[in-house]
């Protein structure tokens, strides 16, 4: 089995806002950037979908490190919540709906195909890889912004309400 080392990182202009995200894959000397934006999201979906992003490049059964500074993430795995979630048919513990319920589906029939060990880490700490996701997720940001500058704009209404 392949053995891959990913860095994730999510950001918000607003929460809710511009919503950013950024990965780094590693596999031996190989590495691969990837990022993105959505309007109107919030920072905890753009975490749980930069996971998702970079776990979908991979094309067969990897065992990865996963490197993320998200406490929602990395708690909801190594803590059991999703399976917990799961089993309970998307409710917490509080009997409340689980928030992302799209994400996590997606990102649980993508930790079944893969050997993920998930690594908290501290966010803005000098580390060289996570530092990248960061700069990824937030130029991603910027660059939504210049291209879609009606869809950042209060005075405009809400992002969903534009055809973008």
């Amino acid at each position: 089995m392949k053995k891959v080392t990913i860095y994730t990182d999510g950001a918000c202009s607003g929460n809710p806002g511009v919503g950013g995200w950024g990965a780094l894959l590693q596999y031996g000397d190989y590495r691969k950037e990837i990022s993105g934006a959505e309007a109107d999201t919030t920072n905890n979906r753009m975490e749980v979908f930069a996971v998702i992003q970079a776990l979908s490049l991979l094309k067969y059964p990897c065992e990865v490190d996963l490197y993320s500074d998200s406490a929602y993430t990395v708690n909801a795995i190594e803590k059991g919540w999703l399976k917990d979630w799961e089993r309970s048919g998307w409710k917490k513990a509080d009997g409340k709906a689980v928030q992302n319920v799209d994400l996590w589906q997606e990102l649980s029939d993508l930790l079944g195909r893969h050997r993920v060990r998930f690594h908290k880490v501290k966010g803005h700490a000098d580390n060289e890889f996570k530092d990248r996701c960061d700069h990824l997720a937030t130029s991603a940001i910027k660059e939504y912004k210049k291209v879609h500058p009606a869809a950042c704009d209060p005075s405009q209404g809400r992002a969903e309400e534009w055809d973008l």
